[in-house]
């Protein structure tokens, strides 16, 4: 059936363009769209899910590309129809990894309405395959295990800390299905899923915004079907070339620069009690002598400083945080634990919602494993020697252990390379000069690596588009509805 669907109804808008031999059965199959309340799993995807507007489907795979005959995964989509006239869909995904496209796309929904994007686009986003409705989940400790794991001693041995990535690994090939499931995950096959997901959608070209790790996803397709592609919209991006250790230490100067940068907010406010990192170091090491009890949990020095980088995404969220730091001075930290809970995924009923499981098991096969002790101590030596004196490696300096991927059940599918992408029209890069978890120079890098149009905004924050400024949202429609770049340097300031 073909047209508009309501709930319950089935459409096929498929095969549209290239299908690559043996994969018709996915690339063709029929869609069908029901209410989205039916699918949440989570506090998280009850609250998107709940949006007005929106519909969800879900679609087969296979979980092994060079076996489509094989085993299959299911892959969840929202989608939040166009109000005009349609130039296609427009995938979304949030980064992580491990975050949860469907419900970005809801709320991103909510943020365009009325727009010239929700007039021309259907917005589409995507649960990648081990993430939220996708299933098998990626499901490595249980939400007991997750709460006890965020308050153990941090006088831990290179032997407790292996022991524990070890069973972590051993957990996570249990309980997600298998090692072939945990082969599978991988920035690779989602962009392979990507495809499908455009052909089925009906689409000929893949229009895609990607944030964080998207950006890695977007990379990644943009090599394998660089002919597919008609707008990419990268946003925080990941440097494709940038190996784990240097991006590890770049990261965290990253997240002390937006330190320095609330801490010069914070000068002249009144709210602000705690207002240099020589105080906040002082609480944070008072935390993993005596954490404190909020309810029936303990605040750990762990926890605050997770707490602490989660509000450093966004000066939006530094009136909480200085709130926050107020409080923990005056020895409580039910806000700072919220903060932690958020960025960990855990809701307010306990449960966790597996991202933090997703982003490890991505990562173990999207990156080069450490095996050999020597690189492991050489690799932590760098990285203490690369970030001294920030506040992160004051708090949590790393341990020269084999982490849970050196235990992985499969071999990693990705390496850091200078992409390929001949054939690939013009996209569009945006790079945040202030971005505490993708540092702007890996925009310009990803630019010049695929030869994208780079966008710069001025401000302190990890991401941007479609979340209100003007200027760069302005940018970004002109180029997905009309194909029109922005010039060289252009500049956006927050």
């Amino acid at each position: 059936m073909t047209g508009t669907p309501v709930t319950g109804e089935t459409e096929t808008l498929g095969p549209k363009g290239a299908v690559p031999a043996g994969l018709e059965r996915f690339y063709s199959q029929a869609l069908t769209w029901r209410d989205c309340r039916a699918l949440a799993h989570d506090d998280e995807s009850k609250r998107a899910f709940a949006t007005r507007d929106v519909r969800c489907a879900t679609i087969s795979v296979p979980l092994d590309y060079a076996k489509p005959d094989g085993r299959t995964v299911s892959l969840g989509l929202l989608r939040k129809q166009a109000t005009g006239t349609k130039i296609g869909s427009l995938l979304i995904n949030p980064g992580g990894p491990g975050v949860s496209g469907m419900s970005a796309a809801a709320t991103i929904a909510g943020q365009i309405k009325g727009t010239e994007l929700a007039e021309k686009f259907d917005l589409v986003g995507f649960d990648p395959r081990g993430i939220g409705v996708s299933e098998p989940r990626i499901v490595c400790l249980t939400d007991p295990e997750m709460d006890a794991d965020r308050v153990e001693p941090d006088n831990a041995t290179v032997a407790d800390e292996e022991a524990e990535n070890k069973d972590f690994a051993a957990k996570c090939t249990e309980r997600s299905g298998g090692a072939d499931v945990l082969a599978n995950v991988g920035t690779r096959e989602v962009a392979r899923d990507m495809d499908v997901m455009r052909s089925v959608l009906g689409d000929e070209k893949l229009n895609y915004v990607g944030y964080s790790y998207g950006t890695r996803i977007g990379t990644a397709y943009a090599e394998a079907f660089p002919a597919n592609v008609r707008a990419l919209v990268l946003d925080g991006a990941v440097d494709p070339n940038e190996d784990p250790v240097t991006q590890s230490i770049e990261q965290v100067k990253g997240f002390d620069k937006a330190l320095d940068d609330f801490f010069a907010w914070c000068a002249d406010k009144r709210s602000c009690t705690v207002k240099d990192r020589q105080t906040l170091r002082g609480l944070l090491e008072g935390l993993e002598a005596k954490p404190i009890a909020v309810g029936t949990r303990k605040l750990s020095q762990s926890d605050a400083t997770t707490a602490v980088a989660a509000a450093l995404y966004s000066d939006e969220a530094w009136t909480f945080l200085a709130g926050a730091l107020a409080e923990l001075a005056q020895g409580t930290g039910e806000q700072l634990m919220t903060l932690a809970d958020l960025y960990l995924g855990r809701g307010e009923d306990g449960k966790y919602s597996g991202t933090m499981a997703a982003l490890v098991a991505v990562r173990c096969v999207d990156e080069p494993r450490l095996t050999d002790r020597g690189q492991v101590e050489e690799a932590t030596r760098k990285i203490i020697e690369g970030t001294k004196d920030s506040f992160m490696a004051a708090t949590d300096p790393p341990l020269a252990a084999l982490d849970p991927c050196a235990f992985w059940p499969a071999p990693n599918t990705s390496t850091p390379h200078q992409p390929k992408v001949d054939g690939l029209p013009p996209v569009m890069v945006i790079s945040t000069t202030g971005d505490p978890a993708t540092p702007y120079q890996a925009g310009v890098n990803l630019a010049k690596a695929i030869g994208g149009r780079l966008v710069t905004y001025e401000a302190t924050q990890h991401t941007v588009f479609m979340q209100g400024d003007a200027c760069v949202d302005k940018l970004g429609t002109r180029y997905l509805v009309d194909l029109q770049l922005p010039t060289d340097g252009t500049r956006c300031r927050g």
